[in-house]
């Protein structure tokens, strides 16, 4: 497989690996326009944006942009996170300068019709109250809040309510102008590609575009604190953050392994404790997410109202007793995990261009899979033990509570707990 990377003039990025053998490909833009560059009258309107590139161009009504990609069998999606806003395509091979020119469409040209913009503002605000309905949805954003108080980063996605009945043309265009410029896209495509044609369509497609003033957003500053919410539910949901690497740390890769070992998987500590020997949930995880200057590893469980109190306890048990005692075995089952995910993650297009676009836009260049698990290899068991101290007694954390959960304990006594 061969990765390759070009820059056009104006700073548009194009970044291709082909996989030899495969009929399918996978090719998307990237935009780092995502939540935390909004300011706060602004938030959700990425995510509307999003939505609404779909609902037609100067070249295509709606109808027609999903025709042309499921006309030829094809798939089209976008996402929008808190650092970037993608929009891609799955086709087979002879497609990829269709997809190319629909998504290119659709990022460039949208029309914003008056009459999509409302219909859109509805489907948005079910996706809101249906998020506010999923308890192990919305707890997560309740968890950012409380993480990063006041500050774009620590904001919701589909933002509020009020905001998104209040968005009109002219800020969509507005927000367009002012963050999807050539300097903040990248070109992403794996599979069945050739990068001399994709190339030679970006250079048409993108080149004309204007760079701009790159935004300064606000540094995130991890200050944590609890949020809880009591509602007659079935279960109480639990969630736990504490402060972890940025993904440009050194310690991002001790980072996943700790919590692999921790909560990812059904060998491991909080799974075996929680689950299997005390019957206490369903589900319980923990894993490490990081941003371009911040990180939280979150624990998550659901558990009934009577036995929260207990889960919250053992959890913060179980953050200690890792300190102490994880093993080397668990430490190289993780290892090995985290490994084999990667890798077996990366044998569908759309995972390799998705990881090209990341890639890139962290350290504007692709590492290589070898240089990667070579990362994980040199991460020593003293150094997972010590992140595990750290966690356990040193790392500023943050709690989400939602259901009944009127007998779980407040962030201060499990803190008490956690020095104890």
């Amino acid at each position: 497989m061969t990765t390759q990377i070009h820059t056009l003039p104006n700073g548009f990025r194009i970044v291709t690996e082909h996989m030899p053998g495969l009929e399918s490909a996978s090719i998307g833009i990237w935009v780092s326009a995502g939540g935390r560059h909004e300011t706060s009258a602004q938030n959700g309107i990425a995510h509307f944006l999003e939505h609404m590139a779909f609902k037609g161009t100067s070249k295509r009504n709606a109808l027609e942009i999903a025709e042309a990609i499921e006309d030829v069998g094809g798939y089209i999606n976008a996402y929008t996170s808190r650092e970037v806003t993608a929009y891609y395509a799955r086709v087979l091979k002879g497609d990829v300068a269709l997809a190319l020119d629909v998504i290119g469409d659709i990022v460039l040209n949208p029309i914003f019709d008056a009459n999509e913009i409302e219909i859109e503002r509805g489907v948005i605000l079910q996706e809101i109250g249906q998020s506010l309905d999923t308890p192990d949805d919305v707890i997560f954003d309740w968890l950012q809040e409380r993480a990063y108080p006041d500050q774009p980063i620590g904001r919701t996605i589909l933002g509020a309510e009020e905001r998104v009945k209040a968005f009109g043309r002219t800020d969509l265009a507005g927000f367009v102008a002012e963050h999807y410029r050539p300097e903040r896209m990248i070109l992403s495509a794996a599979g069945g590609v050739d990068h001399d044609e994709i190339v030679r369509l970006a250079e048409d497609m993108f080149g004309g575009l204007s760079g701009g003033k790159t935004p300064v957003y606000l540094p995130a500053r991890f200050q944590g604190g609890e949020y809880r919410t009591e509602k007659a539910l079935e279960q109480a949901h639990f969630a736990l953050g504490l402060e972890s690497p940025d993904y440009c740390d050194p310690e991002i890769y001790t980072a996943q392994i700790y919590s692999t070992a921790l909560g990812g998987g059904m060998s491991s500590r909080l799974f075996q404790e929680v689950r299997e020997k005390r019957g206490l949930c369903y589900t319980i995880y923990a894993q490490a997410g990081a941003y371009a200057d911040t990180g939280m590893t979150t624990i998550y469980a659901g558990t009934s109202g009577a036995q929260v109190a207990e889960l919250a306890e053992i959890t913060i048990d179980e953050l200690k007793r890792a300190a102490d005692d994880m093993n080397a075995t668990e430490i190289a089952r993780a290892r090995t995990q985290m490994k084999a995910g990667m890798l077996m993650g990366l044998e569908s297009p759309s995972s390799r261009a998705e990881r090209l676009a990341r890639m890139l836009s962290i350290w504007d260049r692709i590492p290589t899979l070898s240089e990667t698990v070579e990362r994980i290899d040199g991460i020593s068991d003293d150094d997972v033990r010590c992140f595990a101290e750290h966690m356990a007694l040193v790392a500023r954390p943050a709690m989400a509570l939602y259901g009944p959960v009127s007998s779980a304990p407040d962030l201060a006594t499990l803190q008490e707990r956690r020095a104890a």
